[in-house]
C-alpha cells in the first residue's frame, strides 16, 4: 500500500465554507475528505465550495464522497459546488456525467459575506 497524503483544510464564514483539498482522493484517503464534509453538514453550512485545484487524482470513492455530501447538504437546504478541477479530474467529471450534477466553476467563486 502506498502512502499518499491528502491535505484538507476549511475556511468558513457566515454559513459559507471553502474546502481546500490537496493530493489524491482515493479509497485510502477519501475518509479524510468525508470527515471534513460531514463536519460542515453537522455545523449547518449553507454553501460549501470544494477547491479541487490541488487534487491530482480522484477515483470513484472520492466522487462518491462528494456526491454523498452534496445530497446531505441539499437535504438541509444547502449546496455543494466544485471549483478549479485540474484536467484529469475534470475529465472524470465529464466521462461520468457528474459535470452536469455538480455546479463546476473554473475558478474559486467569491462567497457573499466573506
Amino acid at each position: 500500500m502506498r502512502l499518499v497524503e491528502l491535505k484538507v483544510s476549511t475556511a468558513s464564514q457566515g454559513g459559507h465554507a471553502v474546502v481546500f483539498v490537496y493530493g489524491e482522493v482515493d479509497l485510502y484517503t477519501a475518509p479524510r475528505l468525508q470527515a471534513e464534509l460531514a463536519s460542515l453538514v453537522r455545523d449547518g453550512a449553507g454553501r460549501v465550495v470544494v477547491d479541487l485545484s490541488g487534487v491530482e487524482f480522484c477515483d470513484s470513492t472520492g466522487m462518491n464522497v462528494l456526491l454523498s455530501a452534496m445530497k446531505r447538504l441539499r437535504e438541509h437546504g444547502g449546496t455543494l459546488e466544485l471549483a478549479s478541477p485540474r484536467p484529469a479530474v475534470r475529465r472524470i467529471l465529464q466521462v461520468t456525467g457528474l459535470d452536469t450534477v455538480f455546479s463546476v466553476h473554473d475558478a474559486l467563486p467569491a462567497l457573499e459575506g466573506t
